[in-house]
């Protein structure tokens, strides 16, 4: 249930919380003292889409926050899908920025406005006055028959195997689309991959090849470079390392008559030993380059092969064209084996539709069932509200094609005079009536446990006397197993409720400010005599109102 509602710079609203009851409670005030904004700070708690005109200051930023009691564990399968801690006291907290932009946290906890809606649509209905037009929406009728069936769990049922029923059935159709094609391109195919097959490709081969060739192709020029090198260091007469011996003789020589050049003589020697290293490194290479002109020959033609495939095959280098050699092997295998890939598709997607057939019925069965006891139960209600020879009835009709909710067609059918065939609620309910219908289709539902708060913003709208009365009836029979919140105008829907709470504007400051309170039991006889005299208090109001509060 809804146990606090706590608003900072919203629309009229600079600050304000209100805590809320278990049972029935009501909410009045003058038109336009901010009740309905108090619902709009609501469905901004809860997920509803940010308008960003609401800010009261636009300095400052915005703040609603939603405070529930977890009574049960029935949503605690939900908060852990979405990674949120399931605490028995839940807050929703919804921020917007002067910048326009909106954050949303459900236990301090970051999360989707999708999310902060598809819990908070768990937690509290909100009803609009222009939400009665749902009635006429076929896949609000499906739900609703859903909810009363109790449909979670064959529904959950029937939709999975809907989707391996969908995947199996277009992997089929990809299958023959793919076994009626001209074998040609089979062929062809066959073709590409025996010419890939036969150059026997090799991951890293072109690279290696690219690097062989460039030293092959100039192995006399590095020949004959080595040649030179080696002749400088140790194979002419004035080679270098002739030349450093003879310069450590000399240094050898110094050092007996200049003992602080020790170091320069440890020097020359270590210089002579990286110069022999050098110098056997350099022969070494030399003797390894040879020119092979038949092995040059070999290399090129290979090289040249790997090259023509991958322009014929637009690709960029060999690893690509590895690639698109194991994906023609994959496409020729598919072809090859198609009219056996065919058969068990066929297999797998026939065994799913029995499945789902069988789901389908389960569903079917539940609906029709429930559907019967709804249409009963509406019409009990209905009938309450001047409307005495209203019928309402579900009708369930079964359709050939699967869909992501079975195979029910549902309509919603209505007559409200004597004698008149039910028909589709969309041509023959007014606005009243529907509205009317809703309230009992609400009522009827509460009883199922659907939700634990449920708002109605004016729903009493355009009825007065004794249909006001039956409808403040019907709401206190409601609260019994919800928390029921309502916003209205009739003193015979406010003297019901248990709890009263009366919104109204403040015109001290610099700026009108909404405020609400919970009335006491004198100022409920009060407000409510108000109500029954249009806003002029006389002895006679104050007794009606009393007599109502009982």
């Amino acid at each position: 249930m809804l146990t606090q509602l706590q608003i900072s710079n919203y629309a009229l609203i600079d600050e304000l919380c209100v805590r809320f009851k278990t049972g029935f409670s009501v909410i009045t005030g003058e038109t336009g003292a901010g009740k309905s904004i108090l619902l709009g700070a609501l469905g901004f708690a809860t997920g509803d889409r940010a308008d960003t005109g609401v800010l009261y200051d636009k300095e400052k930023k915005c703040i609603v926050e939603a405070q529930f009691e977890l009574k049960d564990e029935t949503l605690k399968p939900l908060f852990e899908a979405n990674d949120l801690d399931f605490e028995t006291e839940c807050i929703f907290r919804r921020e917007l920025s002067p910048q326009k932009k909106t954050r949303a946290f459900i236990n301090d906890t970051p999360v989707s406005l999708q999310t902060m809606k598809d819990i908070g649509s768990r937690l509290v209905d909100i009803h609009s006055q222009h939400d009665s037009l749902l009635l006429t929406d076929a896949n609000f009728q499906l739900r609703l028959l859903d909810d009363i069936a109790q449909n979670n769990e064959p529904l959950s049922d029937y939709q999975a195997e809907y989707e391996n029923y969908t995947t199996l059935k277009r992997k089929l159709d990809e299958l023959q689309d793919l076994a009626t094609k001209n074998t040609a391109e089979n062929d062809y195919l066959k073709f590409q991959l025996d010419e890939l097959d036969k150059a026997d490709l090799k991951e890293g081969e072109y690279t290696d090849l690219e690097q062989t060739l460039h030293i092959m192709e100039n192995a006399e020029e590095i020949k004959g470079l080595l040649v030179t090198a080696n002749s400088l260091l140790d194979n002419s007469e004035n080679a270098i390392l002739g030349q450093v011996n003879s310069l450590s003789g000399t240094l050898q020589k110094i050092r007996q008559l200049l003992p602080d050049t020790d170091t320069l003589v440890e020097r020359i020697e270590t210089l002579k030993v990286e110069l022999k290293d050098i110098a056997y490194d350099l022969r070494h290479k030399e003797d390894e380059t040879q020119f092979d002109e038949n092995e040059l020959l070999v290399m090129q033609e290979r090289y040249d092969l790997l090259s023509r495939l991958m322009i014929k095959h637009h690709v960029s280098d060999l690893e690509a064209l590895i690639a698109l050699r194991d994906n023609l092997k994959e496409k020729v295998n598919t072809f090859e084996n198609i009219d056996e890939a065919v058969a068990k598709t066929e297999k797998e997607l026939n065994n799913s539709e029995k499945r789902l057939t069988s789901y389908a019925k389960v569903l079917h069965d539940r609906r029709c069932q429930a559907a019967i006891t709804f249409g009963e139960q509406v019409t009990t209600e209905v009938r309450q509200l001047a409307m005495p020879f209203a019928v309402f009835q579900v009708q369930v009709e079964g359709t050939k094609a699967f869909t992501a909710k079975g195979t029910d067609s549902i309509h919603f059918l209505f007559s409200a005079n004597k004698g008149i065939v039910p028909d589709d609620i969309s041509r023959v309910a007014s606005g009243g009536e529907l509205s009317r219908l809703m309230l009992s289709i609400k009522s009827a539902v509460s009883n199922y446990n659907y939700i634990p708060t449920l708002v109605f913003d004016e729903i009493d709208t355009g009825v007065s006397g004794e249909v006001a009365a039956k409808i403040g009836s019907i709401m206190q029979q409601m609260s019994l197993s919800l928390q029921l919140i309502s916003i209205t105008h009739l003193p015979q829907v406010a003297s019901q409720a248990e709890h009263h709470y009366f919104i109204y504007k403040d015109h001290t400051g610099q700026r009108s400010q909404s405020h609400i309170r919970l009335l006491t039991h004198e100022e409920r006889i009060n407000e409510i005599a108000k109500m029954l005299s249009n806003d002029t208090v006389t002895t006679e109001a104050l007794r009606a109102a009393a007599v109502l509060l009982g």
